[in-house]
């Protein structure tokens, strides 16, 4: 039996939950070998591995029994990124990054990409920048004794976001580009099993609310999904596309199977999310040899769940893992390269060597001579000084030509000159004067002392009590608008239950309130 899971880690660096609580001291590394060991599968595919080469440690991509590859993101740190464990009992005979073979190498390739004229080098080239498609070739053997070629494709399918039009095009031309290459691969002869986060909920009956959602579909992720996947039921005689959804399969009918939730809303603890995460696999292969196919939403660590399915074949492991294994990474395999390496040639002819040679000794002359200049004319301090000495600061500061010079012989009034241009106050206006000033005196006093009563209220009261939920009457929790606009930054109420069916009573209710600013 071969079994495969599929799961979305959501950062493999971030210890699983369960899991760095029993090894705190090597919670990240313990918990890929523990992840591997619990998922029990031969071949396991994780999506969204958020880790670049610079940021990958040996202990998260050797594990010991297996075989590992990934696939990094180019443009962003922290971003995307699949990775593949396979056991040691199911290593693959070729193993490739990305889908348009840009990123392929000389030697231990998949090879066969169909035509992809329609696409120029510059798209090709940013569709597989993002880290998110990663496939592997297997040997496999049937219980007839046959053997066959299996083709795995690990992919983590982009998200549209509505606020980025530009986003959902680049989906719809991944989603093109997957096609291409998976139907590339069942022309020449190899089963292929697409597995991983298509971020699409194909059906109505994969989703928790399509009865409310505008035109679901209508979405050309949905068209995209009618025309690769056959009808429902293996047995059936009619299809459109080449593949089938293997859970809806053997499960056609089963209502909640749902593979992600949002985290931020609690909606896992009602079952509130959507189906994103699937093991399609090519017709044949699925009538043929698929025991079950099946969905894991006991383990937690992440947003999703891992899903999977069992093969009744076996593998025919290679004896040697392909040249995209990790442990053949400089940095893994005992040759880290020297800094030297990347910034001088390895090799150099003696021409260019005598030619170095002498614009280094040009460049030692003409800096002696300079230095020289520098010194013959430099002055020396028996010349620049006077005989006087050093001298006085106020010599440096010389009147502008620009403003005439005020004459020495100008004499200022006296103080008694300028007392006798002042008229004198009368006992009255004093008086007057006396009263006003005491008058705002008594004003700022009384209006520091209203200042200081006020601060000291809004201290010894403490926080505004927690307002209660219309619903259930219960303490709210409070949020802060993310979204960019007019509202960015500000804080809300609202009801502290995790979402769920407005038709549940235990779901969050719809109270909202804006938080008074402090």
């Amino acid at each position: 039996m071969l079994r495969v899971v599929s799961w979305n880690i959501n950062g493999i660096r971030r210890p699983v939950q369960g899991v760095a609580n029993q090894e705190p001291s090597n919670c990240a590394a313990v918990a890929v070998g523990r992840i591997l060991d619990e998922l029990d599968a031969d071949i396991v595919c994780l999506q969204e591995t958020k880790v670049t080469r610079d940021a990958l440690t040996e202990p998260l991509a050797i594990v010991e029994g297996y075989n590992s590859y990934f696939s990094f993101s180019r443009n962003r740190s922290g971003y995307s990124g699949v990775a593949t464990f396979c056991k040691d009992n199911a290593t693959p005979v070729a193993a490739e990054e990305g889908l348009s073979g840009l990123f392929a190498t000389q030697n231990g390739n998949v090879g066969c990409y169909g035509n992809m004229d329609e696409f120029t080098q510059e798209e090709l080239r940013a569709l597989d920048s993002e880290g998110r498609a990663l496939l592997t070739r297997h040997k496999i053997r049937t219980w007839e004794g046959k053997e066959r070629i299996l083709t795995l494709i690990n992919v983590y399918c982009p998200h549209a976001d509505p606020g980025r039009p530009e986003r959902l095009v680049f989906k719809m031309r991944f989603y093109r580009l997957l096609q291409i290459r998976a139907e590339a691969l069942l022309a020449a002869g190899s089963h292929v099993i697409i597995l991983g986060d298509l971020n699409t909920a194909h059906r109505p009956i994969d989703h928790w609310d399509a009865v409310n959602l505008e035109c679901f579909e209508e979405d050309p992720g949905r068209k995209w999904m009618d025309s690769l996947l056959s009808n429902l039921g293996c047995q059936s005689a009619s299809h459109v596309g080449p593949f089938i959804d293997s859970y809806r399969c053997f499960q056609p009918k089963q209502e909640g199977a749902f593979t992600c939730w949002s985290a931020v809303t609690g909606a896992r603890h009602l079952n509130y999310g959507s189906r994103l995460d699937y093991v399609l696999g090519d017709r044949t292969l699925v009538i043929d040899t698929f025991q079950a196919s099946f969905l894991l939403p006991e383990v937690m660590g992440s947003d999703h769940c891992p899903v999977g399915a069992v093969l009744s074949v076996s593998s025919v492991p290679a004896k040697q893992c392909p040249p995209l294994c990790t442990r053949f990474l400089p940095e893994f395999a005992g040759t880290q390269l020297k800094i030297l390496r990347f910034l001088v040639p390895l090799e150099q002819s003696p021409l260019l060597e005598q030619s170095v040679l002498q614009h280094s000794n040009q460049t030692r002359v003409q800096t002696c001579q300079n230095k020289a200049q520098v010194h013959s004319t430099r002055p020396r301090p028996s010349q620049a000084g006077s005989g006087r000495g050093q001298k006085n600061l106020k010599s440096y500061f010389q009147p502008s030509p620009n403003c005439p010079q005020a004459s020495s012989d100008i004499e200022l009034p006296s103080p008694p000159l300028m007392s006798t241009l002042m008229t004198p106050k009368t006992s009255e206006e004093e008086a007057v004067a006396k009263v006003v000033k005491g008058r705002a005196k008594a004003s700022e006093a009384k209006d520091e002392k209203e200042v200081r009563t006020s601060f000291w209220k809004s201290v010894l009261a403490g926080p505004s009590r927690t307002p209660l939920c219309g619903g259930h009457r219960e303490p709210c929790v409070m949020r802060t608008v993310k979204k960019p606009g007019p509202n960015l930054g500000r804080r809300f109420y609202m009801c502290a239950r995790p979402r769920g069916p407005p038709t549940d009573p235990s779901s969050r209710c719809n109270f909202f309130l804006w938080s008074r600013p402090s």
